[in-house]
């Protein structure tokens, strides 16, 4: 698969987030039937010009946490504040409710009952 072609699956999928959910990096790579590439989610949406159109903040890691980097230059300190802008409650470990606020596609659903011709991958 092409960077570019991944990029595009990524930011399609990643644009589907609703207003006040999130979703992991592994969530988005298995939604584009990318298994295995959460890390490369992450590299996609860090190449993202900001401000950006696409709800890349609304992507956190499994742990329901937002990556702290150095390397990020402040953008973990963005996508925080925009994060709780949308409503989205941290405890004092810094941690999301990933009960409360996951994300769950219906195409996530199809896929659980194993009914894949119902499956539309954007």
């Amino acid at each position: 698969m092409k960077k570019n072609l991944f990029y595009q699956k990524v930011y399609l999928k990643v644009s589907k987030i609703p207003l006040g959910k999130i979703a992991t990096y592994g969530q988005i790579a298995d939604l584009i039937y990318a298994y295995g590439h959460a890390r490369q989610v992450g590299w996609a949406l860090r190449r993202l010009k900001l401000p950006s159109t696409i709800p890349w903040h609304r992507v956190i890691n499994s742990k329901g946490e937002i990556t702290m980097l150095l390397s990020r230059k402040g953008t973990d300190w963005i996508q925080k504040e925009l994060l709780i802008k949308e409503g989205i409650k941290f405890n004092s470990k810094m941690k999301i409710d990933m009960k409360k606020y996951l994300w769950r596609p219906k195409e996530i659903a199809r896929r659980l009952e194993g009914n894949p011709s119902d499956i539309k991958d954007a």
